[in-house]
C-alpha cells in the first residue's frame, strides 16, 4: 500500500478511479491467518469470502470466477494434479507452470491471478504467483490461500515449502479506499512499522500439513 501511495499515479478502472504504481516482485517466507500484522490491520469479516474463491469450484458471488475451479478443472484438467505428477517424474523441471486464464474469455471475467509456477529447489517446493493486477488493500486475502495451495502440492510430493514469489504487474488502490489506506499506514507507522519494516525476505519457510480446509479460518486452522 505504501508503494502504491508513494509511487503511483491516477488511472481508470471499471469500478472507478484508481492509483496505479509500477510493477513489484517480492517473496514471502510465511503466510497465515494468525499473522500478527493481519490480526492488527486485516479485515476479518472478508477472510471467509475471499478464501471461498480458492476452495469452491463453483463461482461464489460477488466474484466472477473461481480460482478453485480453474486450479482443479480448467478445460477439464486438474492442474494441481498435473503439476504434481510432472514434478514427481521430473524433479528438476522448470515446466511446472499452470495458467488460470483461457483464450477468448469475457473481458470482465479475466482473473487477477493469471498463473502459478512450481519448482523443486534444495528439497523444497517454491512457487511463483503472477498477478496481472492487484488491489494492494486486499492482497493479503489472496496470499494466505495461495500458501495453502503451495502446501498441498508440497505435501503430495513429500517435501517442505520454500518461499512464495509474487509478481504484480499493476498494483493499485481504489481512490474510494484511499482514506482507509492512509489510516492503516498511519497506524502501522505509529506501531513502529516504518519503510522497510515487515517486508518479506527470501529464504526457506516451514512446512505445513496438507489441509484444504486450512484456507477457511472458521475451521480454527490456518496455513502457516
Amino acid at each position: 500500500m505504501r508503494h502504491v501511495r508513494d509511487e503511483g499515479g491516477p488511472a481508470e478502472d471499471d469500478r472507478g478511479p484508481v492509483i496505479e504504481a509500477p510493477a513489484v516482485l517480492f517473496e514471502i517466507d510465511r503466510a497465515g491467518w494468525d499473522d500478527p500484522l493481519l490480526a492488527a490491520y486485516g479485515d476479518a469479516g472478508r477472510i471467509a469470502l475471499y478464501s471461498s474463491k480458492f476452495t469452491e469450484v463453483a463461482v461464489v458471488p460477488p466474484f466472477k470466477y473461481s480460482y478453485g475451479g480453474r486450479l482443479r478443472g480448467l478445460l477439464g484438467v486438474d492442474q494441481l494434479a498435473w503439476v504434481t505428477a510432472l514434478l514427481r517424474a521430473r524433479p528438476y523441471s522448470k515446466s511446472g507452470w499452470i495458467s488460470l486464464t483461457a483464450p477468448g474469455e469475457r473481458p470482465d471475467a479475466v482473473p487477477c491471478l493469471t498463473s502459478l509456477a512450481f519448482r523443486l529447489r534444495e528439497g523444497r517446493l517454491v512457487m511463483t504467483a503472477a498477478f496481472r493486477s492487484q488491489n494492494a488493500l486486499t492482497s493479503y486475502l489472496n496470499y494466505v490461500p495461495l500458501r495453502s495451495i503451495q502446501s498441498e502440492v508440497a505435501d503430495d510430493l513429500g517435501v517442505g515449502c520454500g518461499s512464495m514469489r509474487v509478481f504484480v504487474d499493476v498494483p493499485h488502490i481504489y481512490v474510494a479506499d484511499a482514506a482507509v489506506v492512509e489510516e492503516i499506514l498511519g497506524r502501522s507507522e505509529r506501531d513502529g512499522l516504518g519503510e522497510g519494516e515487515g517486508e518479506a525476505s527470501p529464504g526457506p519457510a516451514g512446512r505445513s500439513g496438507r489441509d484444504r480446509g486450512g484456507l477457511r479460518p472458521d475451521r480454527g486452522r490456518g496455513a502457516p
